[in-house]
């Protein structure tokens, strides 16, 4: 089966999903002490494709964002998940708090919902926003449940063929994780994951300090890329995004990408 150990003691599924990533559009990520600095390249393979229907960053939540390689439908499930247990929604916090049970129920049972099986989000037990140590252990929970007859909401009869960059603020400041279809994570200072993550990674081991403001964590991602993109880069081809202790997450426009484009070609 697919969770079986070989008689080497290799889970050989994934390892194959390991290497489905290293097929993947690379993403890198750069913490900062100001914050985190996300970027990943965009495979825009006709000319009638709206580049920003191609999202590889996404929201999890204000204090929290997550860039991924490898086979994004597998993704939204995780993405999915990592939502559900950590968003503080506006609106459920308000009926909670003024005792609209009735409501809250509804609420609850209307847009919290997987498959299933309802989830009670960390803000509703802990009243606290979540860590993003606590968001990347709890997607890798799911990503160990592949092939089980009892596997919980969301899991897939395979390991799920992606690996994702988690970025945000909590109390310990910026943090940045790396997640790979084994459930292994780790934290890291800067991390490259993709096709082109090698190249990238020793690129990283040369430019990277730790006194990097975001601006500069900015031009370095850009000039990685730049390097390792097959295609010329462009404000249309890469997606970048920052979190940060002001903004928290946010996507940087065309017209900041293209800034920095302009930086690095001079």
């Amino acid at each position: 089966g697919v969770n079986t150990f070989s008689p080497e003691g290799r889970l050989f599924q994934v390892e194959y999903a390991i290497e489905a990533i290293k097929l993947g559009s690379t993403a890198i990520g750069i913490k900062t002490p100001e914050g985190i600095i996300l970027a990943v390249e965009r495979r825009i393979t006709s000319p009638l494709t709206e580049p920003e229907s191609m999202e590889k960053i996404l929201k999890i939540d204000t204090h929290i964002g997550c860039a991924m390689s490898g086979l994004i439908a597998d993704s939204r499930t995780l993405v999915d998940t990592a939502r559900v247990e950590s968003q503080v929604n506006d609106r459920l916090k308000l009926q909670f708090r003024s005792g609209n049970f009735v409501n809250f129920g509804i609420f609850m049972l209307d847009h919290r919902i997987i498959s299933g099986t309802v989830f009670i989000s960390h803000w509703f037990t802990y009243n606290e926003a979540m860590t993003v140590e606590s968001v990347t252990h709890t997607v890798s929970k799911l990503t160990l449940q592949f092939g089980d007859d009892d596997a919980g909401a969301g899991a897939m009869s395979r390991p799920f063929g992606v690996a994702l960059l988690f970025a945000g603020i909590d109390e310990r400041g910026p943090q940045l994780f790396h997640l790979d279809p084994s459930g292994t994570y780790f934290e890291c200072q800067a991390k490259a994951i993709g096709s082109g993550s090698e190249g990238a990674q020793s690129q990283l081991h040369e430019l990277y300090h730790q006194n990097m403001t975001t601006r500069e964590a900015l031009v370095t991602v850009l000039t990685i890329l730049k390097q390792v993109m097959e295609e010329k880069i462009d404000a249309n081809n890469v997606e970048v995004a920052a979190v940060t202790t002001d903004k928290k997450f946010y996507k940087l426009d065309k017209d900041e990408i293209k800034s920095a484009i302009e930086e690095i070609k001079s």
